[in-house]
């Protein structure tokens, strides 16, 4: 009996005899004479030679299947020009519409062949597509979350063909999240902190010579102590002369600009205060 939603392939002595895709009772016909049947399977040592395989199989669509690269796809940034590791998961539907071809192919006798082992497939065959998209596409790893569709797209066009040879109609495929592996991370985070620096640098009016600059010096604070403060506080003050605009600006934007350097700890206590006490003697 073939229930809703179901499909059954008759094996009779090693040959696909029947195929039935529609719901009801079906009366299965063999040359299993009795006297006769006895008679052969003594010949072959008890053993039937009348074998008959029975295999349902679902007729109906198979949905939100999940499915996840085995590692990363590594790519070029092309901006960055940095190797990317990214990892891809999400889910994908399919139906078995060519149930000999799929016996054939894939099942191949085997007693159960569970949707887990055509999850393998699919991983095994849309890696190397979605690896060449990803290439020739020149996706940034900050542009991967926009273009999900797109990627799940191609990939389901690359990957049709595959299924449609094995019996199978791959419906959809989709992208429901990414990772990237923990190189990649550690690269972003250091683009990251330093896109942060560059645009607090750039609302105190400093550019990268300058903050190079202060760098040098609060290493040499740090490395020599107190001995050179005379030599330190004067580069301070020179990098504040360098920073400042015309004299015709008023004395308030100085000052707040002074003070976010001294948050940023791009000067120190006594910088701040000397220089404060130079601009507050101008008014």
């Amino acid at each position: 009996m073939v229930g809703p939603g179901q499909g059954c392939l008759f094996v009779y002595e090693g040959r696909i005899e029947s195929v039935f895709t529609k719901e009801g009772s079906y009366e299965l016909k063999t040359d299993n004479i009795p006297f006769w049947t006895n008679v052969k399977n003594a010949m072959y040592g008890m053993q039937s030679v009348h074998t008959v395989g029975i295999y349902f199989f679902r007729t109906g669509h198979i949905v939100n299947r999940r499915w996840g690269t085995p590692s990363p796809i590594t790519y070029s940034d092309p901006k960055f020009k940095f190797p990317v590791g990214l990892g891809i998961f999400g889910n994908f539907s399919f139906s078995i519409v060519d149930p000999v071809e799929f016996f054939r192919r894939l099942v191949a006798g085997v007693h159960i062949y569970t949707v887990r082992e055509i999850q393998k497939v699919l991983v095994s065959r849309i890696t190397q597509p979605m690896s060449d998209f990803l290439a020739s596409a020149a996706f940034g790893y900050v542009d991967i979350g926009s273009h999900r569709n797109e990627i799940a797209a191609h990939c389901l066009a690359s990957s049709a063909p595959i299924f449609t040879g094995l019996g199978l109609e791959l419906l959809d495929l989709r992208i429901e999240g990414t990772n990237f592996d923990e190189a990649t991370q550690t690269r972003i985070g250091r683009i990251a902190d330093m896109s942060a620096e560059a645009q607090a640098l750039k609302e105190v009016g400093i550019d990268y010579a300058q903050h190079q600059q202060l760098q040098a010096m609060r290493d040499l604070a740090r490395n020599e102590g107190g001995g050179n403060l005379g030599m330190q506080m004067g580069l301070g003050l020179e990098m504040a002369k360098q920073m400042k605009p015309s004299e015709s600006d008023d004395i308030m934007p100085k000052l707040e600009k002074l003070k976010k350097m001294l948050e940023m700890q791009l000067i120190t206590d006594e910088e701040f205060a000397a220089k404060k006490q130079d601009l507050l003697t101008r008014l």
